[in-house]
Parts: C-alpha cells; structure tokens; sequence
C-alpha cells in the first residue's frame, strides 16, 4: 500500500509543468505598444520592491521562531516539540512564500498582454489573464504536494519514524506556511487597500478624474498593490489552507484507521494514502476543467461568469465521480467517506455560488445596493453592512450541513473528525482551478488600469471593464470558498490539538469555566484583528491621501496632463506603511495561543480556538462579501444605471466602495488564515502548554 504514496509527488510535478507551460504560453503573449510596457515596468518594478522588502522583514521573524523551536526540540530536558518542526517551519515558509512569489511575478507579466490580448477578442483577453491565473493555481497545489511529499518521504524512509509518529510531527509543519501567509496577506492587504483609499479619495472624488487616470500619482502603487495583496498574498494564504487540510486529514486519518483497523494495523495507512488520494484526483480534475473555459463577445458578466462555471463545476464533477469511485473500490464498506468527501466539495461549489449571488452585479442584492446610493452615501453603507450580515445566514448553513454530514456519517469520535478533515481535503481538491479564477480578477483589473492610461480605443477598455467586473464576482467567491474551507480545515486542526493532548483528566464541556472564558477571548480575537488591520489601512491611506494631493498641488501643469507625476514615492510610501503596520495583528495571532495556554490550560485554548472559529468565519464572510457587493454595486453605476459616472449616485457608491476595501481585500481574507494558524500553534506548542501547570 505505501507505494502508493508515490502519487503525491507526480501529481506535484504534473501540477508544476502544466504551470510552466502555461507560463511559457502567457510571455509568448505580445506585450504591446512601447506606452503599454513602460506602464506595465512601473507596476513590475513596485511589486518586485515591495516583495523583496517583505521578505527582508519576514525573515528576521523567522529567524528568531526557528532559534525558539531548535531550543525546544533539541535541548536536553525540554524537548517539547517534534526535532523535525524547526526545519519543517522554515520550508513551510519557503514554500508558501514561493507560490506568491510566482503568481506575482506571473500576474505583472500578464497585465499589458491581457490589456492587448483584448484588443483583439474579448475571449483572447480572458484566455490570457485566465491562462495566468492558472500558473498561480496549479503553483500552489504542485508546491503544497511537493513540500508534503519530502517531508513524508524523509521522515518515513530517512528517519524511520512510524506512523503515529509521522503523521503528529507532520500537522505541526504547517506552521511556517501559516505563518508566511498571514504576513504576505496582512502586509500585501494594508498596501493594496491604501493606495486604493488614497487613490480614489483624491482621485475620483476630489479631483474628479477616472480611476485609472495616469495623472493620479497613486494609480501605479494602486495597480501594484493588487499584485501584492490579491495575488501573492492570496497565493501564500490557499497554499497554507491547502496544506493544512491535507497534514490534519492525514494524522486523523491514521488514528481513525489505527482504531478501525486494532486487529490489522498496517492497514491503518489508509487514513493517509485516501486524502493524499483525493488531492491528487483533484490536481487532475482541475486540468482538465482548464481546458474548458472560453467565451464568446458577449461583454454581460453573465455570458462570463458561465464560461468561468464550466470549468470548474466540470472539474468538481469529474473529482466527485473518481474520488468516490477509488474510496469504494479500496472498500465499499467506506462509502461515508466518500459522502464526506463529496460533502466538502458540494459544501464548496455552494458556498461560491451564494457569494456570487450576492455579490455579483447580476443579482438583486448588488442592484439594490446600487439604488440605495439615490439617497446618499449614509444609506449606501448602512445597505452594505446589511447584506454583509445577511449574507451570513447561507454559509453558516453550508458549513454546518457538511460538518454534520462528515462527522455523523463517519460514525462520530476520531473516524468522525477524519470525516471533517476529508470534506476539508474534498473542498479544497480542486483548488487549481478554482484558485485561477481567483487570481484572474487582479490581472483583469490591472489590464483595464493599462488600457486606460495607455490610451487604448474605448472599445478595448469596455472589453476589460467586462473582465474587471467579472473578476471582482471570481475574487469575491475565491474568498467565500477560502473561508469556507478555512473554517472546514481549522475544526480538523482543532480536533487534531484534543487527539495531541491528554485530555482523560479534563472537562472540555462550556460549563468549565476556563472552556468558558477561552471561548469569550477566541470570539474577540477576530474583531481585534480587523480593528488593527483596518486601522493600518486607515493610516496608510492618509498618508498616501496627503501625498498625492501634495503633488496635485506643487507639480506644475499635472491636472492638464503637461506634468509628471511621482509614482515611486507613492508606492515607497505604500511599502513602509504596510510593513511596519503588519507587525503588531501578526505577533498577537502566534502569541495568544500560548499565552492563552499559560494562563487557562489546555481547556482554555480549546475554548479560545472554538470561539475564533465561530466568530471569524461568519465575521470574514460578512466583510468580504459586503466589500463585494459595494465594489460591484459602483461598477453596475458605471455602466449607466442610476445617473452612471459623475452622478451623486456614483459618488456615494465610490463611498461605499472606499469603505468595502479594506472589508474584501485585507480584513475579511486575513481573518481565515488567523483561524488556523491559531490552531496549528497551539498545536505545535502542545507539549509547552501541557508542560507548564496553568494558573487554574
């Protein structure tokens, strides 16, 4: 049976080619007119800064967490985490911070070729930015599987570790993913967010001039911070989730297995070979679903939107039948986790499909959010934050039909979470794809940017408002499906921290008092983290604010276009601020735990984890897709309801736009990478919050 496990690394590899090719195909792409290329070298240049800056900052911190685990791994008297995990932690980074680092790369390559792509064809500029969407998509998957398949292979054959050994010491090598995600989607969400701010408060609404105006000194670190944010950013966060459902399913499935199987228990490896299993259908499937998705002319983001499905509802299908098909052929007697597999997968579809429904400019929600800009921007925001928490309702419902599915079905105890962390897996099986049409939004976005300021006839910009619109409905539902398979993946890593402790000897009902207040401190953590994310944000715009009106001001004949305006200084500004403000939301998320842990004991950080759970997922949902729904409510303005461009109409939508940024596309996404990496250092510090007696 192990030898099965050889499928892991050729599905890594088969990931990772196809990325290759697809990225080989996207710079075949002419770039366009020498306008185009110097335009598309500005965004290049600032993201190139911004990342290398990151990773400077980034790396002092891992340095000093990989010195803390040495200590406890290696000292005698101590050794109180796995010997493996200091090294595991800085892979984990590595490669989480890899798979952004190539989707940006990726996405700056793409923006000028989509823009000129769409010169041509509205289905070549959705084949170019779609096509670099999916480097990103099968980059994460292939490096997810490749980082999983070392470590698995190393610590089983090099090491000699057995299972139970194996599979504990792995759940806790998500922590360095995890860790690199929360800095790359924190710090690229405040840059983004910023120089959007900055640039719409002073560009469209006090200037009164286009979004994408070159005039606009913010409008390069605007474009920029798309990069950074939505596609770096997004790239380490679904690495990390995606490693993470696949490193608890596996050690969950190995104690479900060593209990199903107490007579024979080498056949417990089982519970690792079916989610590798899956993922690996699941990279297949979403190659396939690639193939898939193309378009006629037809600019309606319906028209779109249906080309995008295709390929991955006929991805999600062909996952379905072939994961159900190998579950029942290795046992038939094992048909609830195939139920819990296709749980996970359905749970997903549906839950980007609702996200759709109430973001999209298509729908009755986004339509009247855009009639509540008649009376101003008060009603514009009040409507916004009503279906932010209306929207609520329908994921809940999702998340909490699979869990019961998983958990039920799978006969409850142990085999019950690896019911759990098998939705978790199926969700997120193909990612590939799903994750493609995630990346594609930024790349569209900055393509129409590109268009505008490098004069490109109008019918080329209306091409790529098509595709912008369109992407803005993708990120929107990328970001519902990663919170809903954060809040799937974050219960498995929860069950994982009870399996890890000796829990014979405690209470873990609510009616314990430390479950209690570790659960009142968990349901704060997540509006802790927004306030300090939005408060970054906040003060990064006002500097950007002052800059840019500054240069409106002092540099002759700017308004005419005779001037030139100073882009670098924005995006240094950008850069500095989001870096420096990352810092604080990202040390309180890796300390509470621990402190949680000193204080309140192993109940107390069960409690703090649940609670985290419970109140992020529907926080991050209600931020997200009220952020959506006022992104695209000013879009479907723009195109001539309600008065269109210019109107008081459009004026308060950009308000309410303004006030949604930071809810989509910092605070919201940030949150379901808080969730679990709250869970995976509690978990890899375990031994520490069992070793010390807690003030209870």
């Amino acid at each position: 049976m192990e030898i099965f496990m050889i499928i892991a690394p050729i599905a890594a590899i088969l990931a990772l080619g196809y990325a290759l090719i697809a990225a080989y195909g996207v710079k075949k792409a002419p770039e366009g007119t020498d306008k185009m290329k110097e335009i598309a070298a500005s965004i290049r240049k600032g993201a190139s800064a911004y990342l290398k800056r990151q990773y400077k900052t980034v790396g002092v911190f891992f340095a000093a967490v990989f010195v803390v685990l040495l200590v406890l791994a290696f000292v005698p008297g101590l050794e109180l985490v796995s010997k493996f995990t200091p090294f595991a932690f800085l892979t984990g980074g590595i490669f989480s911070g890899l798979a952004g680092f190539v989707g940006m790369n990726i996405a700056v390559t793409a923006n000028s070729r989509t823009a000129f792509a769409a010169e041509k064809s509205l289905n070549s500029g959705l084949k170019v930015a779609f096509k670099a969407g999916s480097v990103m998509g099968f980059t994460v998957v292939g490096l997810g599987l490749l980082d999983f398949s070392i470590w698995y292979f190393l610590t089983k054959y090099a090491f000699g570790l057995e299972y139970a050994a194996l599979t504990n010491a792995m759940v806790t090598f998500g922590i360095g993913a995890s860790s690199m995600a929360l800095f790359a989607r924190v710090g690229g969400g405040i840059f983004t967010k910023a120089a959007d701010v900055g640039a719409d408060l002073v560009g469209k609404v006090e200037a009164g001039i286009p979004e994408d105006d070159p005039r606009n000194p913010a409008v390069i670190a605007d474009n920029v911070g798309d990069n950074v944010g939505d596609v770096a950013g997004m790239g380490a966060d679904l690495y990390e989730s995606y490693v993470g459902s696949l490193l608890s399913s596996v050690a969950l499935g190995y104690a479900a297995m060593s209990e199903y199987f107490a007579a024979e228990p080498d056949k417990a490896v089982w519970g690792l070979l079916i989610p590798v299993a899956i993922a690996v259908i699941g990279v297949v499937a979403s190659l396939i679903g690639t193939f898939f998705v193309k378009t006629g002319e037809n600019l309606s983001s319906k028209s779109l939107l249906a080309a995008l499905r295709k390929g991955t509802y006929i991805a999600s299908i062909l996952a379905a039948v072939a994961s159900v098909a190998f579950i029942l052929l290795v046992n038939i007697d094992w048909w609830f986790l195939a139920v819990a597999m296709v749980a996970g997968l359905l749970g997903g579809v549906l839950i980007g499909y609702f996200t759709e429904y109430y973001t999209s400019d298509n729908s009755k929600p986004t339509k009247n959010l855009a009639g509540s800009t008649e009376t101003g921007s008060a009603t514009t925001i009040i409507s916004g934050l009503s279906l932010g928490m209306v929207s609520t309702v329908i994921p809940v419902v999702i998340v909490s039909a699979v869990v019961i599915a998983s958990y039920l079905i799978c006969g409850q105890g142990t085999m019950g979470f690896f019911g759990i962390g098998v939705a978790a897996v199926g969700m997120l099986s193909t990612l590939g794809i799903t994750l493609a049409t995630d990346a594609y939004g930024p790349i569209a976005d900055n393509a129409g940017g590109i268009a505008e300021m490098s004069g490109m006839p109008e019918y080329v910009r209306e091409r790529t408002d098509a595709l912008d619109s369109l992407g803005n409905t993708t990120a929107a539902t990328g970001k519902g499906f990663a919170i809903g398979s954060a809040a799937l993946t974050a219960l498995a890593l929860l069950s994982s921290f009870i399996n890890l402790v000796d829990t014979t000897s405690i209470d873990l009902s609510i009616m314990n008092p430390q479950v209690l207040i570790g659960a009142f401190i968990g349901c704060m953590l997540p509006f802790l983290f927004s306030a300090l994310t939005m408060s970054s944000v906040g003060k990064s715009a006002q500097s950007i604010v002052v800059e840019v009106r500054r240069q409106f001001k002092e540099i002759p004949g700017l308004m005419e276009g005779t001037g030139k305006p100073d882009y670098h200084s924005c995006v240094d500004l950008c850069t500095k601020a989001s870096l420096k403000q990352m810092v604080l939301p990202s040390v309180i998320t890796i300390l509470a735990p621990i402190v949680v842990g000193l204080i309140l004991g192993v109940p107390g950080v069960t409690g703090m984890l649940f609670g985290a759970i419970a109140s992020g997922f529907m926080l991050a949902v209600m931020m997200s897709n009220a952020g959506g729904a006022w992104d695209n409510a000013k879009k479907y303005i723009e195109k001539g309801a309600h008065g269109g461009k210019g109107s008081d109409c459009h004026k308060a939508a950009v308000v309410g736009d303004t006030v949604g940024d930071p809810f989509k596309d910092t605070s919201g996404p940030a949150i379901n990478i808080l969730i679990k990496l709250l869970s995976i250092v509690a978990i890899v510090f375990a031994g520490v919050i069992e070793a010390f007696p807690s003030l209870f």
